[in-house]
């Protein structure tokens, strides 16, 4: 039974989340056109944004495949990329799928902070995962610590795709969102060691961190 759980905290779980990522990415730098024009840009925007809503609903469905269960983190990440995908595509403004993630971000921040208040570790459920030993003090400080987090990168991402290019903002999702949240993540590891984490569950902790797409 411990093997068949295995592959759920692996870098599966990491495919899973940045995996639709990766496919917009590739779609729409493919989809761009080699000039400097509007109508190129926004028709490239919203085939990326179409692989997008599909590329997560297949990883949504590979999740429940594979996993046997859909996290409730993975499954409105997904509805909030079909909605403002579908936006997107609609209304032809690239805007709305770059406040997205700020709508995430803000979302889980204000649920996880809000369960802190009232005393509930309510990132051990989201998780779905509790890692052997850890206390209740532990998963409550974990649980305040990633809602502050969670309000940064919405800031964060408000400031980014206010100064950089739709391009470079992409960009930046793969390359400053996904480095600052592994490294978040390490930041929690000597907290949680201090609250019961076992040695043997450290690697759980960075494989097993909340979704940032």
């Amino acid at each position: 039974m411990s093997t068949q759980g295995k592959p759920k905290t692996g870098w599966l779980n990491v495919a899973v989340d940045y995996g639709p990522l990766v496919v917009f990415l590739v779609t729409y730098k493919l989809s761009s056109p080699d000039g400097d024009s509007a109508l190129g840009q926004i028709s490239a925007v919203i085939q990326g944004t179409i692989a997008f809503m599909i590329a997560a609903v297949v990883a949504l469905a590979f999740s429940k495949w594979k996993f046997g269960k859909i996290s409730p983190m993975l499954m409105l990440s997904t509805a909030l990329i079909v909605g403002f995908g579908a936006l997107t595509i609609w209304l032809r403004d690239e805007r709305f799928i770059q406040f997205k993630p700020t709508a995430i971000y803000l979302l889980f921040g204000v649920v996880l902070i809000g369960g802190w208040l009232r005393g509930k570790a309510l990132l051990q459920i989201l998780l779905e995962a509790a890692f052997e030993g850890v206390d209740r003090e532990g998963w409550l400080k974990l649980s305040r610590n990633w809602g502050v987090f969670f309000f940064a990168l919405a800031g964060l991402n408000e400031i980014l795709r206010a100064t950089l290019t739709f391009e470079d903002w992409l960009w930046a999702k793969l390359w400053v969102f996904m480095p600052l949240s592994f490294l978040f993540t390490f930041t929690q590891i000597p907290m949680l060691l201090r609250h019961g984490l076992s040695l043997e569950d450290k690697e759980k902790v960075v494989k097993d961190e909340p979704p940032t797409g």
